[in-house]
Order: structure tokens, then sequence, then C-alpha cells
């Protein structure tokens, strides 16, 4: 289940209406919509898994969904990014599977490219930057652009917000 800040609770199901309304109201801009996909974590008693569906018009708002799922406690950095990278990716093609399926979708499905945003950086002090490289490779041969940290705002920013 979904959440957000604007149309409340909501099944996978129901976004790609919502990512439609928006586009069919932004595709007048300059400036493109963008569905960018991001995953975030923290431990606690549980590892707290956080997904963002962000919908973007750079200059004129955005909408964006989350869901937060529960995981046994991972402590291993290259495990928790990698189990990030796949709840993005499996959201993702979740996304795709319905925008694929419906004919109302096809014209917001061809303009609008979904992304992943990884929150791995390249910071020398950082305990992930040696992990980028597999990353984006897997999720470039998943058919995705991404962006990582500073760039990488979906999953540094509005994931990481919620997973506190």
């Amino acid at each position: 289940m979904f959440t957000s800040p604007t149309y409340g609770k909501l099944n996978i199901q129901d976004i790609p209406e919502k990512i439609r309304i928006f586009f069919e109201k932004h595709e007048h801009y300059d400036a493109p919509v963008k569905i960018i996909v991001g995953t975030d974590s923290q431990n606690f008693d549980q590892t707290k898994v956080v997904s963002v569906i962000a919908v973007i018009c750079e200059g004129h708002g955005g909408i964006f969904f989350y869901e937060v799922t529960r995981k046994p406690i991972i402590k291993d950095v290259r495990t928790k990014l990698h189990e990030e990278t796949n709840d993005s990716l499996q959201v993702a093609e979740q996304l795709v599977g319905i925008m694929e399926s419906e004919k109302r979708y096809e014209e917001m499905y061809l303009n609008c490219p979904i992304s992943i945003h990884i929150d791995a950086g390249n910071s020398i002090k950082g305990k992930t930057r040696e992990l980028i490289p597999e990353l984006v490779g897997w999720i470039k041969s998943c058919g995705y652009s991404c962006q990582v940290k500073p760039d990488s705002f979906v999953a540094s920013t509005i994931a990481d917000r919620i997973s506190k």
C-alpha cells in the first residue's frame, strides 16, 4: 500500500492514473514530466525500507507516493544497497507493467522516462562509492537510467526523510 500526501492511501495499480492526470496538466510546459523511483532504509529494531515514486515537472511542481516495509535488520551496507536497488527496480517494473497494459497510459508511458535514484555517493570517505559501478550497471541492464548522490534526490532526500 502506497501513501500520497495528495491522494492518501493507494494501491500501486491506482498510481498510473494519478501520474496520467499530473502529466496531462503539465505537458504544455517546456519542462518534461519525469517519473523517478528511489528507495532508502534505516535500521531500528528492524530495517525500515521506504520506496518512493516521484513525478516531477521541473519548475512546476510534483507529486510523490511512498511505501513503507519492514525487513529483518540489515547491517551490511552492500546488502542494504542491493535490497534498496532491488526494491526500486520492482516498483519500476510494476509501474511499467500497468502502463504497458492499458492504452490510456500510452502517451504518458512514451513521454515520461522512468529513472532510478540510488542512495550511494562518490565521497572518498563514503562506504558506498565502490558499489556504484555494479548498481548502475544493474539498473542500466534493466533498461532504466539512474542517478547517484548528489543527484539522487528521490532516494537521498524524500525516501531518507520518510525512513527516519
